[in-house]
C-alpha cells in the first residue's frame, strides 16, 4: 500500500519531498493509517488536532492520544479546542458545519504561521460516495456529484485512493492503534446513515459498487470539466471588463440555448445562487436598475448591459481634501493642478477632462467626494440649475458608473 500511496501522490501532484506537510490528526483509523504512510515515507510532517469538546472525556481522551502519536513519531504538535455548541448558535449553523469552520480556519493559521506548504486531510475513497450520495439527497448540480478532490488549493487528501477495508487492513498488519469515534455509529447524521443503511444494500447489488461508483464520479469531473470550458468559451464572446465591472451584453444572452444552466454556471463564481439567477433572467426585459446582490457581488440590470461589481460599501463614505499648496493626487483619482496668473492669452480646450476654474473664488480645503441625490450644478453654457441625477440620466449614464462619480465641491457648492 505505500508504493501505492507515493505513486498517487506523485500522480496527483499533491507535494514534493522538499514539502512541510501539516497533518489534519483526529486519532481515528484514516487519520493514523496516514500519520504512519507519510512519516514512513520520509515526507516532512507535523500534526494538527482539535478538541470539539462535542464527547465529553472522549474527547479529552482523543487529546491525551493525539499527544503520545506525537512523541512516537517524534515530529511537532499543534493542539486547540473550541467551544464548538457555543460558536454553532452564535451563528446560526449546524454543529456540523460550525467544527468545519473553525478547523479549516485554524488548520490554515497553523500552515501559514509556521512553514507548512499544504494541510493533508484524510478522505478516503469511500468518503468520496458518501458525499455523492449526501450532495445527491440535498440536491445539487453537476459539481456536487464530482466528489471530493486530492488537491484543492493548500488541502491535499493523500488517502483518496485507498477503500476504508484497504485502510483497516494495512493498519492490522502494522499494529496500529487508533481511537473509535463513538458517533460514527450512530445514523442520526446523514453521512453515517448512508453508510451504514444505504451502500451496504449496493454492496450486495454490485461486488465491485465502490470502483463503479468511482468510474461514474469520474465520467461526472470529465462532463464538468467540458461544460466549464463550454461556459467560459460562451461569457468571453459576450462579456467584457470595464472601470472594474464584468458586462454582459442582455441582446447576445438571450440568444443562449439553455440560458438558466449556462448563466447560473457563469454567475456562481460570483456566489449568486440558482433563485438569484432566476430572478436575474426575469428581469431582463424588465426596466432598468433592477438589482440583485449575492454576499459579495451585485448585478445590475442596465439598458443593454447586466453590470456585475464587487460590493463595496464603504466607499460611498470616502472624504478626501484638496488643500491650496497641493498641486497633484493619486487617490482616489489622479488629478494635477497648475496655477495660471496670467489669463490674457488663455486658450480654452473643449476637453472634459480639463476644468478652468476661478482661483480666487475658491476656499481651502476643496473636498473631493462622492455626490449625494438632490445635488444640483450649472453645467458649462447653461444659464440654469440641473440635478445631477437628472444630468446622469440624459447622458445614459449607468448605475455603477453614477457611483464611480467624485464630486470636488466647495462646502455644499459643486466646483466640478
Amino acid at each position: 500500500m505505500q508504493k501505492r500511496f507515493i505513486k498517487y501522490i506523485n500522480d496527483k501532484k499533491l507535494f514534493t519531498k522538499d514539502d512541510n506537510i501539516l497533518i489534519a490528526l483526529s486519532g481515528g483509523i484514516d487519520s493514523v493509517v496516514m500519520l504512519d504512510l507519510l512519516v514512513k515515507s520520509g515526507y516532512n510532517c507535523g500534526i494538527a488536532h482539535c478538541n470539539f469538546k462535542l464527547r465529553g472525556e472522549e474527547s479529552n481522551a482523543d487529546e491525551e492520544f493525539i499527544k503520545t502519536l506525537a512523541l512516537r513519531y517524534d515530529i511537532s504538535l499543534f493542539i486547540t479546542s473550541f467551544d464548538t455548541k457555543e460558536y454553532a448558535m452564535q451563528n446560526s449553523i449546524s454543529i456540523q458545519m460550525a467544527a468545519r469552520e473553525l478547523r479549516y480556519d485554524w488548520f490554515e493559521e497553523i500552515r501559514n504561521n509556521n512553514g507548512f506548504n499544504y494541510i493533508a486531510l484524510a478522505h478516503q475513497m469511500d468518503d468520496v460516495i458518501e458525499t455523492f450520495f449526501i450532495n445527491l439527497t440535498r440536491g445539487t448540480g453537476i459539481k456536487g456529484l464530482t466528489g471530493i478532490k486530492a488537491k484543492n488549493n493548500k488541502l491535499v487528501r493523500p488517502v483518496l485512493f485507498a477503500k476504508r477495508t484497504e485502510i483497516e487492513k494495512y493498519s492490522d498488519e502494522h499494529n496500529l492503534i487508533y481511537r473509535e469515534d463513538s458517533s460514527n455509529a450512530e445514523t442520526k447524521y446523514l453521512r453515517n446513515k448512508i453508510r451504514h443503511n444505504v451502500l451496504p444494500v449496493f454492496n450486495e447489488i454490485n461486488n465491485h459498487f465502490s470502483l463503479t461508483m468511482l468510474e461514474n464520479i469520474n465520467r461526472l469531473n470529465e462532463i464538468s470539466d467540458v461544460l466549464d470550458s463550454i461556459v467560459e468559451n460562451t461569457f468571453e464572446s459576450i462579456t467584457s471588463f470595464e472601470n472594474d465591472s464584468y458586462l454582459i451584453d442582455i441582446k447576445n444572452l438571450k440568444q443562449i440555448n439553455h440560458l438558466p444552466l449556462f448563466l447560473y454556471s457563469y454567475l456562481k463564481r460570483f456566489n449568486f445562487s440558482r433563485l438569484e439567477t432566476t430572478e436575474i433572467i426575469n428581469s431582463l426585459d424588465g426596466i432598468s436598475g433592477k438589482q440583485f446582490f449575492s454576499s459579495t457581488h451585485r448585478v445590475i440590470k442596465d439598458r443593454e448591459k447586466l453590470i456585475i461589481t464587487v460590493i463595496n460599501e464603504n466607499e460611498q463614505q470616502n472624504v478626501f481634501y484638496i488643500n491650496s499648496a497641493d498641486r497633484e493626487i493619486k487617490n482616489p483619482i489622479s488629478l494635477s493642478m497648475k496655477l495660471v496668473d496670467d489669463v490674457s492669452n488663455l486658450e480654452i480646450k473643449s476637453d472634459p477632462a480639463i476644468a478652468y476654474i476661478d482661483y480666487d473664488k475658491l476656499i481651502f480645503p476643496l473636498v473631493l467626494r462622492k455626490w449625494k441625490h438632490g445635488e444640483y450644478f450649472i453645467p458649462f453654457g447653461m444659464d440654469g440649475f440641473k440635478k445631477l441625477s437628472d444630468f446622469f440620466i440624459d447622458i445614459k449614464m449607468s448605475i455603477p458608473e453614477k457611483e464611480n462619480i467624485w464630486i470636488l465641491a466647495l462646502g455644499d457648492d459643486i466646483v466640478w
